[in-house]
């Protein structure tokens, strides 16, 4: 398989690249299942695709809430969805130490929102070789993300992705700034969006987080109007009965509504017009 970070082509000939998947691997035939529904689209839609889901949620709301089978089980169907399919596949990592293992299987390694200020964490990453996608903190402003991307070159790492996941707003609440999207573009980095994780809603059920998954499409458009190079997209058949992050994920049958827009979007901006 290609170096994925060389598929994700930025520019003005650039399609839209689309990460995407379940929140969390529930089960290998779910997870099947929709890398199944969204490689089919993906190569009808001409976009690069890459499959993702977390197999350790650790930053959930309740101790009660699902995390996951585990970065064993969950690296073997990571391995299987990516053998299977032909796609590069990504996740999550919450400590050093996971770094070499996930870089065994994964083809991005990922950095929780959460967790992109700590530094030894974005190293071990980063001196995997394996490109790294780092969400920018809800705590942060884009400016501080220059900063975070040196941390990772210094460990001799190019191959860096930022995405912008929202900015918390009062208590329980997300925005978006899409000025954001362009002023981290300044680092030099390919920029994503995540546009279901931008409307969620933290801790907003009490033992768990809320979400309003129907004004992910539109902000998803904003974002690549300006500038977003890819989307970052919770995806699952059965979002109201998924086991994480059901409230903010879009369904099938909204994918395939979007992605056919967002694709003559990033056309209208590559020829030089306004969306």
């Amino acid at each position: 398989m290609p170096d994925p970070i060389h598929s994700l082509r930025t520019g003005p000939d650039a399609p839209p690249f689309l990460i995407a998947g379940p929140c969390v691997i529930e089960s290998r035939d779910i997870c099947m299942r929709i890398a199944d529904f969204l490689r089919r689209l993906t190569v009808k839609e001409g976009v690069p695709y890459i499959f993702k889901a977390s197999y350790d949620k650790a930053n959930r709301t309740s101790i009660d809430s699902f995390r996951g089978p585990g970065p064993q089980e969950g690296l073997r169907i990571l391995e299987e969805i990516k053998r299977e399919f032909d796609i590069p596949v990504i996740s999550d990592i919450h400590a050093p130490a996971q770094a070499a293992e996930a870089a065994e299987v994964l083809d991005i390694i990922q950095i929780p929102a959460l967790l992109c200020r700590q530094t030894d964490l974005i190293v071990a990453a980063a001196e995997t070789g394996k490109p790294v996608n780092i969400k920018k903190g809800q705590f942060l402003a884009p400016w501080d993300m220059e900063n975070i991307v040196e941390k990772a070159r210094s460990a001799g790492n190019a191959r860096i992705l930022l995405t912008e996941r929202g900015t918390a707003f009062g208590y329980n609440n997300l925005v978006v700034d899409m000025r954001s999207l362009g002023i981290m573009k300044e680092t030099g980095c390919p920029v994503i969006f995540d546009a279901t994780h931008s409307v969620q809603l933290p801790g907003g059920q009490g033992t768990k987080s809320g979400g309003d998954r129907r004004q992910a499409p539109p902000l998803a458009q904003a974002a690549i109007a300006a500038g977003a190079d890819g989307l970052f997209m919770e995806t699952h058949f059965d979002p109201d009965n998924a086991l994480c992050d059901g409230p903010n994920s879009v369904t099938f049958e909204m994918m395939e509504t979007l992605l056919p827009k967002i694709v003559a979007i990033k056309a209208i901006i590559n020829d030089g017009g306004t969306a």
